[in-house]
């Protein structure tokens, strides 16, 4: 499930993304959050992705939010763009 997650999400930065130009209020983009949660979490990283997708909206200010690290609670900060 994680590596087909992670190909749609790829399909998706490179193909879908590059059309609508960057207009992320967040970093790391939410695409590339949700490979994050995805990769370190499993389905409870689909959890966090849709949360994080609610949370994107036109009232929100945005902001640096990374996915942090089951094991030591540090933000995991590979694959950020």
């Amino acid at each position: 499930m994680r590596k087909a997650f992670a190909v749609i999400i790829k399909i998706y930065q490179k193909w879908i993304s590059p059309a609508f130009g960057p207009r992320c209020k967040y970093y790391p983009s939410c695409s590339t959050y949700a490979t994050n949660a995805v990769s370190e979490y499993g389905a409870k990283g689909l959890a966090m992705t849709a949360w994080r997708l609610v949370r994107c909206n036109p009232w929100s200010h945005g902001g640096v939010d990374y996915v942090l690290s089951k094991s030591s609670k540090q933000p995991i900060k590979t694959g950020a763009n």
